[in-house]
């Protein structure tokens, strides 16, 4: 069993206010909470960017790379506007 530890790094171009990143940020973790992952707001007071943190277990690597996909998968198909960054560590 593998503990997946992902930090995930938006930036936001669109985002005018806290409030509208707020909405963005609570629609991603929406979606991705669908799958079974445990999801952190850890953004900070800059509204261009935002940080979110994601746990996940996984049974192999190939599991992890299919998790990760899935989240690229959701990020570009509803979010295509945000450029982002993803960095991961597996325990």
């Amino acid at each position: 069993m593998l503990i997946v530890n992902l930090q995930l790094n938006l930036f936001l171009p669109y985002a005018q206010s806290l409030k509208g990143r707020r909405k963005i940020v609570h629609s991603l973790k929406e979606r991705l909470s669908r799958h079974n992952l445990s999801i952190l707001d850890l953004s900070g007071e800059y509204v261009k960017e935002a940080d979110i943190a994601i746990a996940f277990l996984a049974l192999n690597q190939k599991a992890v790379s299919q998790k990760i996909a899935t989240i690229e998968d959701i990020l570009n198909r509803y979010f295509g506007e945000i450029e982002y960054s993803i960095d991961y560590e597996i325990i």
